[in-house]
């Protein structure tokens, strides 16, 4: 995640809390490019602030200076912002507020922009989806969610167990497992509480086919050594 420049990570998915890391974006990667990682899950806290993209300079820098595929978030909520997002570099881009409370505006971007390279952000606390910035209580059921978009054509969707994130807590293996049960077609992200490769390979089990990972190597409890044996496999897009 970046914010005002530097690469920070949340506290207890607080955007309000952050622990910033001495990493400059670049530097870190590249590294991450030159260790095989093909993927990079871009959040802009301050955009998710502000409820606009704000670090379209960096995602551009980021663009032009490694061969990542890089999914844009945070921010985007207008027309103008997923334009941007793309015009800069990214490759994908993940929504989450307007997915939820702007159906009709996020359905017009996969239409625009397609559905495989839009994804649903429906992050979740105790089933129900939070959004902006994971402060509000929508009152959504997660499958409820699920289950529009994936009538509606959508391919991916990065689901993030908000009480887990950043926890090393270990991730909600049994949200994934219903969620690949009830919606088998759809290609998913896991994102919170994972802390080493045995989550990494449970979850690949369960089907899902993706992660996210941030403060297990932040910690070192995760190296990037360790995950070349996923991204060797990984197909280019």
């Amino acid at each position: 995640a970046i914010m005002g420049g530097k690469v920070v990570r949340t506290i207890r998915s607080d955007i309000d809390q952050v622990q910033i890391y001495d990493n400059n974006p670049l530097d870190l990667a590249l590294e991450f490019e030159n260790n095989g990682i093909k993927y990079l899950h871009l959040v802009d806290l301050d955009g998710a602030k502000a409820r606009q993209i704000v670090n379209y300079n960096i995602l551009e820098m980021l663009s032009n200076y490694t061969n990542l595929q890089i999914d844009y978030t945070g921010g985007i909520t207008r027309d103008d912002d997923i334009r941007t997002a793309f015009e800069c570099g990214a490759s994908h881009v993940t929504a989450a507020t307007v997915a939820v409370h702007e159906r009709e505006k996020f359905y017009s971007w996969m239409i625009t922009y397609g559905g495989e390279k839009v994804i649903l952000a429906a992050d979740s606390l105790d089933g129900v989806v939070r959004t902006k910035g994971w402060k509000k209580n929508t009152g959504i059921d997660l499958m409820e969610l699920l289950e529009f978009y994936c009538e509606r054509g959508i391919r991916y969707v990065k689901t993030t167990e908000i009480g887990r994130n950043g926890t090393l807590e270990g991730p909600n293996f049994e949200l994934y497992k219903n969620i690949k049960a009830k919606f088998p077609e759809l290609s998913m992200l896991a994102s919170g509480g994972i802390r080493s490769v045995e989550d990494i390979d449970q979850l690949e089990t369960i089907g899902v086919n993706g992660v996210i990972i941030g403060k297990s190597f932040y910690d070192g409890k995760i190296k990037l050594k360790d995950l070349q044996k996923y991204t060797s496999s990984v197909p280019q897009q």
